[in-house]
């Protein structure tokens, strides 16, 4: 079965496209107007193995949030599409990430209960011209909501020796960490014969 899905969002700040193949080969096609963002996104498909296009024009004359939210909720609903009923997924992902001083957890659970902890430290207000830091828990929380997954993302140790976390590692290593664990749960089960991972029947 192919587990792929094209969603389009439209409203009067955004026109988002997103494609996606679950079991693709980390491919990548990006384009959202903010560049730390899109290398981002990137980092989704190369670490999680999905085959992924990304398109958005929105009102970045504006700033980026628009944008970014939109985006992520797109990516978040695309999931969802194509998971469909999760029959035969291992439903459960977890990844612990190092990026030099960075260390990084993420779980996941493919629920259907859409919950998110973020734990992150106070980081620099910007990566770059236009990416704000105070948008990485948002993305996480629109991306749990859209997809329909629980979701925890912890910063384990993010402090250099005499210094402030460097922002680009500690967000770098989130979506690294968040792209692992997605890659283990929305993986086949071989044991799993095609049931639904769950004692209710559904997910």
């Amino acid at each position: 079965m192919s587990r792929t899905a094209r969603v389009e969002r439209v409203t009067k700040e955004t026109k988002v496209l997103v494609e996606i193949d679950l079991d693709g080969t980390g491919q990548a096609e990006i384009s959202t107007g903010v560049g730390f963002y899109d290398h981002m996104l990137h980092q989704i498909a190369r670490h999680g193995g999905f085959d992924l296009t990304v398109r958005t024009v929105g009102d970045l004359e504006i700033d980026a949030h628009h944008t970014m939210e939109d985006t992520v909720l797109a990516l978040g609903a695309a999931f969802d599409q194509a998971l469909g009923d999760k029959a035969g997924i291992r439903r459960y992902g977890s990844a612990t990430v190092p990026m030099d001083e960075v260390l990084v957890r993420a779980a996941v659970d493919l629920s259907g209960r859409p919950y998110v902890v973020h734990d992150e430290p106070p980081l620099a207000p910007y990566i770059g011209p236009v990416y704000p830091t105070s948008m990485t828990r948002h993305i996480w929380e629109s991306f749990g909501q859209a997809a329909r997954i629980t979701l925890h993302v912890d910063v384990l140790r993010a402090a250099r020796p005499g210094g402030h976390p460097d922002a680009h590692h500690v967000v770098e290593a989130q979506f690294k960490a968040v792209s692992r664990a997605l890659r283990e749960a929305t993986a086949v089960d071989p044991r799993a014969a095609g049931a639904i991972p769950s004692t209710k029947g559904a997910l």
